[in-house]
């Protein structure tokens, strides 16, 4: 009550305003419309501009180009402003942003050049279905351009290409082929013979692959330098995997030598703007090198090896540089010089951490960059509602103006414009309150996927530690058998480390094998034991990847390992009520007070950031499932000796 009691009182005031100063708006708005036009022109390509080296100047551009719009906004221009800022985002590839605002310039205007944009980037987001139902329609208008009926068949070939359905996707890339054969569209007729020849890989029809990619390969050459690059290492990709390695290792050195003549060091895709990867003289020296490797021609891929890792040192590339020493070190051991397998391996090891920083502060660039992306995406849904309502004032206030010269039907007017106006409001308010809930939903997935990239343990460079000492040793055996298993454990990680949750049986198996590696590092500190309750059907609980490790990692490096006699780890998993298991994680160690004393400033501040991390995930994870992870840590014994975590897990509803 109180609410429409407010909102009457709103409404009141617009209309006194516009009957009170109608003369005025009119004076104004005649001198209006064209210098408005001017300022919506020069921000559109101000955004254009900055639309590749700064995305908040030009998301702000577009935002002024809207706001420059004013009350009767054009159509058209509204439309054209969302899509340009739906490209910004598709470049950045931002493509959950990117649709939704080539949806909304599509609701207020609709045209081919947008239905095109919006196929493209649900491709990209591999959304396939959603990209043929945007698509398809396409087809049946009879007055798109040559260019884009072109581009409309290759997005199509893309769709059923991501869908697996080799033969429709090569139709429509013939398509694509004939139309721009026909209209000389020629930039596009090595890209669709390209296309052909992968969509034929991909089903495994090489003879027909080869064929035209050597029909691609021949027209790129009439192209631009960059492009014609591009395609010879597309093909020698393909050589690679027919094992034809002499005529992989022959394109791949034609291609870096017209590199190397090029004016800049690096080939971009002429296509989709930031999408392809780079490519540069290092990774094509690596790949010659792993091609020779590939041969058993070691002495023959050694040089390019180490000119890939000097190159990737001066252009300051840490993953080309780690790949192509860790080869190295690999070549120098089957050689049997390990003498310089391990120096190179050393190497290795210290880029590894370098990478390992730069990955974190890459992360945290990451998670400050989406912020103020959501920023500026929250700032133009609410410029757009703004203008919205001011429209809806404005016409509330010219309708009380007509409604004064129409004295017999007023009543009946005023009455009719406030429901409307409530009505409005309340629309306008409900669509803002699901665009918060649907931004916070995403924050939230973005804020978990941020903390699972966070997740790396600290064994990770222990163990390779551990390796190194095998190896020092001259322990092969041992060395062998605990890299094999640290990279099986590895991989479970980064398998599992893109899901919020997984099967209760598969975290029991990473947890499994590494407290095995644990134990196997400090056999003399502790034993351990794992006890499942039959009756718990793993596979029916769901958990979130990685949230007992740290757990146990602590039991095990704060707690156990700096115990005199040996210690003892319990893990245990009971089934509490039929939807509910807990989890409980029991060591004899010296205990969290104990633990605190002897740690160094900088363990104590890692530690607090691990366990900060777990907290931070179970708080989000709850908010979004409903409590569905409890975690409690006590003392187990009363002398603070000891510490018992236990794990309460819900089924997800």
């Amino acid at each position: 009550m109180q609410k429409k009691r407010h909102l009457f009182i709103v409404f009141s005031l617009i209309l006194f305003i516009g009957f009170s100063q109608p003369q005025k708006k009119a004076e104004d708005s005649e001198q209006e419309p064209a210098n408005r036009e001017t300022a919506y022109m020069v921000n559109l390509d101000s955004a254009n501009f900055y639309k590749k080296t700064d995305i908040a100047k030009s998301i702000d551009f577009i935002a002024q180009a809207i706001g420059s719009l004013g009350q009767n906004a054009n159509k058209q221009e509204l439309a054209l402003a969302l899509s340009n800022l739906g490209e910004v985002y598709q470049y950045h590839k931002q493509y959950d942003l990117a649709i939704s605002n080539f949806k909304d310039a599509q609701e207020v205007s609709k045209t081919s050049r947008t239905t095109l944009l919006l196929g493209k980037a649900y491709i990209q987001a591999k959304d396939y279905k959603n990209a043929a139902a945007v698509l398809h329609p396409l087809e049946d208008i009879k007055g798109l351009v040559p260019y884009q009926r072109i581009e409309l068949y290759e997005l199509l070939g893309d769709v059923y290409k991501g869908l697996g359905e080799t033969n429709k996707a090569i139709a429509y890339y013939e398509e694509g082929l004939k139309v721009a054969k026909k209209n000389q569209v020629s930039p596009k007729i090595p890209d669709l013979n390209s296309k052909i020849a992968d969509a034929y890989a991909q089903a495994n029809r090489l003879e027909e692959a080869e064929s035209y990619y050597g029909n691609s390969l021949e027209l790129s050459s009439q192209q631009a330098p960059a492009r014609a690059i591009q395609e010879k290492e597309k093909v020698a990709d393909f050589y690679n995997k027919k094992n034809q390695y002499d005529d992989e290792i022959k394109l791949r050195k034609k291609s870096l030598n017209e590199l190397q003549s090029l004016p800049g060091t690096v080939a971009k895709s002429e296509g989709a703007p930031n999408e392809a990867d780079s490519i540069t003289s290092q990774q094509i020296n690596y790949k010659i090198a792993n091609a020779y490797v590939a041969q058993d021609k070691y002495d023959e891929a050694i040089p390019y090896l180490k000119e890939s890792i000097k190159e990737a040192n001066i252009e300051d590339d840490l993953i080309v540089q780690k790949d192509a020493t860790r080869k190295l070190s690999e070549i120098y051991r089957d050689k049997g010089d390990y003498s310089k397998a391990f120096e190179t391996y050393q190497k290795y090891v210290a880029i590894v951490d370098t990478l390992y920083l730069r990955k974190e502060q890459e992360i945290s660039r990451a998670s400050r960059f989406n912020r103020e992306i959501a920023a500026s995406q929250g700032r133009i849904t609410g410029l757009e509602k703004e203008r919205e309502l001011t429209q809806s004032k404005y016409d509330l206030a010219v309708t009380e103006q007509q409604l004064a010269m129409e004295s017999n039907k007023r009543q009946k007017w005023i009455i009719y414009s406030l429901v409307l106006g409530m009505v409005l409001t309340a629309l306008a308010a409900y669509f803002f309150y699901r665009s918060n809930r649907q931004q916070q939903y995403a924050n939230n997935l973005l804020a978990l996927k941020s903390l699972r990239s966070q997740m790396n343990p600290h064994f990770i460079f222990n163990a390779l530690n551990s390796v190194n000492n095998y190896i020092a040793k001259n322990d092969e055996r041992s060395a062998n058998r605990y890299l094999s298993e640290f990279s099986t454990l590895m991989r479970s990680v980064l398998e599992n480390s893109e899901e919020d949750f997984i099967s209760l049986s598969r975290e029991l198996e990473l947890l499994e094998l590494y407290v095995k590696l644990e134990h196997s590092r400090f056999p003399e500190k502790f034993d351990y034991t794992i006890n499942l309750d039959e009756q718990i059907d793993t596979e029916a609980f769901q958990i979130p990847p990685m949230l007992l490790q740290p757990y146990i990692e602590n039991a095990i490096w704060h707690g156990l390992r700096y115990k005199e006699e040996k210690g003892f780890l319990n893990i245990e998993i009971e089934q509490e009520e039929a939807d509910v298991i807990q989890i409980r994680i029991t060591d004899n160690g010296i205990g969290r007070k104990r633990s605190r004393e002897l740690k160094t400033t900088n363990q104590k501040n890692q530690s607090s950031k691990g366990m900060g991390n777990i907290k931070k995930r179970i708080a989000i994870l709850n908010s979004m499932y409903k409590d569905k992870v409890m975690v409690s840590v006590k003392d187990l014994n009363k002398d603070t000796t000891g510490t018992r975590v236990i794990l309460t897990l819900r089924k997800v509803v």
